[in-house]
């Protein structure tokens, strides 16, 4: 393995999580690239433990280049180098890193001790008895100096060896220090909020051989997490608990024993014979509560209120009818409002009914009206199209609660509440119980809440089923929008979006204006959905507003595939078009890309859309940049995973985005993924056309296929009783 030898100089930078950028005067090398370097300073970038100046290292790794930063070594392991020689054994002792040392008493030792002093003393500290008028203090002193000085190099060569990496060694050490080890030996699964769980259980395995009642309990509570995950239940039975543990794990149980260890840990909780991971019993407690105290303030009763919206109307140039009238006034009588619709039923002219009666009511200006009112949304692109309908500025949930990526809190909490006096919601049902329950936390118990979304799209991909729950209880103001304002403009959409929703389609065969469905087979729908790709490209369409939808990412027409074939239409390669290929992938300036990470610092969240703007090999930093709308953001290598090409996405990461024109793919071997509410949500993305490839009685199957399994959730329940 290539390395470079010398001495560590100058801290640059250091991260909370042990990432080190500094200067490294190197002594020697056997890598041809580093021989120009001998004797001088350079720069190197990695992930350390403590390092002490002008101590000695060997650092494993190799030389890039940076535009900004010029050269640089990227050090992959690194290890402390024993002093040896007379002379750098005295520096040693003599240095601030041993107490109790001077130049005598350390030319003493070495003189008796030989070139091996440092290794004899931290071996047995009663080799130091041969050091003449050397006080017990001095002993103890010199001693523990040098175990201190070797410890957390072998703390990390301790944890190596168990199979941590590099950077998850230094994520331990830097939050428990070298009592690491301890953990790791006696209940490593308490690590679990730093390290995921295969790799615990992997090291676990790896050290004890066997299952015993720690790694029970653990991959109970893991079991939980996963079914949770995968079905979007908040509780679960111990019937399927104890048949996913066998099945995930090889773990058969046949008592409730552990259930009740679990439980008087707090980690899970039992009631009624439903199983909480104990987060999610909280977070459903602590909504019924916040949304009980909301719910219960006195409302405000102002006057002049029909005054104020004809005043509205004739600003707005609009003619708003009693269902619309309802719902903008229903604010003012209610704390908390829930207002649904499908597409084309006008959600948005509401919104913007509500924040303007709101400004004439309490003659708010500008600046006052955005101190009162925030507009909010779970994805980064709802809440920019948010933005956009309204003309008033809009914010992810994640934002809005000052999101820390690294310690996954909010700095707005229970403790440090907004104070914003009415809060619209949008696509309210991608949101999720967890989340849902930190907004509610964050916010004064005097504030509005408006509820906004469409209770028939898919839920949230996190567990939970919020808003349904919230209608089902009847316990809160629900205003229903039937009307479709878009049919007026003659647009298909809503209307079959509508049929789909009750399960009773018409005329979805015959074309529209603004909607085809081609009949063929699954082999042809790849080459179904080139040629209409193409065809739009001829009109002087492109994938800017041009959106594929397909329900799973593999086989010859999921979505991996079809973003294949379609990158090579609107971004084919080109000379002088920069690309680069992370394993069969291809990437190219230009080409559409879709976010998978929520990430504050950069303000992109999951579902945002963007195209890569420049691509640089030779750069750690900024390996690939990404414009998403007008923001760059840089990708390193090892973050790509990050990214995925959005010729082609799946229904549930466009639901929140509205699209000009969407190409749905609807094939048998597409399977479960095919029932009502998803095929529901692809056609209402639609606003300017659609068309849908594929076979019509796969689609009529769709639309009435309620696979999607009804949640189970204790929301309503609790709801009901409080």
């Amino acid at each position: 393995m290539n390395f470079i030898k010398g001495k560590y100089k100058q801290t640059i930078y250091k991260s909370d999580v042990g990432y080190n950028v500094g200067l490294f005067k190197i002594s020697e090398t056997n890598d041809p690239e580093m021989q120009d370097f001998v004797k001088k300073t350079i720069t190197f970038t990695g992930y350390f433990s403590e390092l002490n100046l002008d101590d000695t290292y060997i650092m494993y790794g190799s030389l890039i280049y940076h535009d900004r930063y010029g050269y640089q070594y990227s050090v992959a392991s690194y290890e402390k180098v024993m002093p040896t020689g007379h002379d750098a054994i005295v520096e040693f002792l003599t240095s601030p890193l041993i107490k109790g040392c001077g130049e005598k008493t350390a030319n003493k030792i070495v003189d008796i001790l030989g070139d091996n002093a440092v290794a004899k003393i931290k071996e047995n500290i009663n080799n130091l008895d041969l050091i003449p008028k050397l006080t017990e203090t001095k002993k103890k002193s010199i001693y523990n100096s040098i175990i201190k000085y070797y410890e957390s190099n072998e703390t990390i060569i301790k944890l190596k060896s168990y199979g941590f990496s590099i950077r998850e060694s230094m994520k331990l050490i830097n939050v428990y220090g070298n009592g690491i080890l301890n953990i790791v030996e006696n209940n490593i699964y308490s690590l679990i909020d730093l390290i995921e769980f295969k790799i615990l259980d992997k090291i676990y395995l790896n050290i004890y051989k066997k299952t015993t009642n720690l790694r029970i309990l653990a991959c109970i509570v893991e079991t939980m997490k996963r079914i949770t995950f995968n079905t979007g239940d908040t509780y679960s039975y111990k019937d399927e608990i104890i048949k996913s543990l066998y099945s995930e794990f090889n773990i058969s149980i046949d008592n409730s024993e552990y259930f009740t260890l679990l439980s008087n840990e707090n980690k899970i909780v039992i009631k009624d014979d439903k199983y909480y991971l104990k987060e999610y019993y909280d977070a459903e407690v602590n909504i019924v509560k916040n949304l009980k105290e909301i719910n219960k303030k006195e409302s405000t009763k102002e006057n002049d209120i029909n005054k104020n919206i004809e005043v509205i109307e004739k600003h707005l140039g609009i003619k708003y009818n009693k269902e619309q009238i309802d719902a903008i006034t229903s604010i003012f009588s209610n704390n908390i409002v829930i207002i649904t619709g499908g597409p084309g039923t006008g959600k948005t002219t509401i919104i913007n009914g509500i924040i303007n009666l709101y400004r004439r009511v309490y003659k708010y200006n500008e600046q006052g009206l955005s101190n009162k009112i925030a507009l909010i949304a779970p994805t980064g692109r709802a809440s920019k199209r948010m933005s956009e309908t309204t003309n008033f500025g809009a914010s992810t949930i994640h934002r809005y609660l000052k999101w820390n990526k690294e310690t996954n809190t909010f700095g707005i909490n229970e403790f440090n509440k907004t104070d914003h006096e009415l809060i619209i919601i949008d696509e309210t049902s991608m949101i999720d119980t967890i989340l849902f329950d930190s907004l509610l936390k964050g916010l004064r118990k005097n504030v509005k809440l408006v509820l906004v979304g469409d209770e028939h799209q898919l839920p949230s991909v996190s567990p939970g089923l919020v808003l349904n729950d919230l209608i089902n209880s009847n316990k809160f103001a629900h205003i229903k929008l039937n009307n479709i304002y878009r049919q007026s403009e003659g647009s298909y959409i809503p209307i079959l979006a509508n049929e789909i929703k009750n399960k009773k389609l018409t005329d979805f065969l015959n074309k529209k204006d603004d909607y085809n469905f081609i009949e063929c087979n699954t082999r042809s729908i790849k080459k179904l959905i080139v040629d209409v790709a193409k065809k739009s490209l001829d009109k002087g369409l492109d994938e800017n507003n041009i959106q594929v939808l397909a329900p799973m990412y593999k086989g010859e027409i999921g979505i991996d595939n079809l973003n294949i074939e379609l990158q090579n239409i609107f971004n084919p390669p080109r000379d002088n078009l920069k690309e680069v290929s992370i394993g069969t992938i291809i990437y190219r300036v230009g080409d559409k890309v879709l976010n998978l990470v929520n990430d504050v610092d950069k303000s992109i969240y999951n579902g945002d859309i963007g195209y890569i703007y420049n691509i640089d090999i030779n750069s750690k930093s900024n390996f690939i940049e990404v414009n998403f709308d007008n923001n760059i953001v840089s990708f390193k290598r090892e973050e790509m995973s990050m990214i995925k090409h959005a010729y082609a996405i799946s229904v549930h990461k466009a639901q929140g985005s509205e699209f000009d024109h969407v190409i749905l793919s609807i094939s048998k071997s597409y399977n479960k993924m095919l029932y009502n509410k998803l095929i529901y949500t692809a056609v209402s993305r639609a606003k300017k056309s659609l068309v849908i490839i594929g076979n019509s009685e796969t689609f009529v199957y769709s639309v009435n296929n309620d696979y999607s399994l009804v949640r189970k959730t204790s929301l309503m329940e609790m709801l009901l009783n409080n």
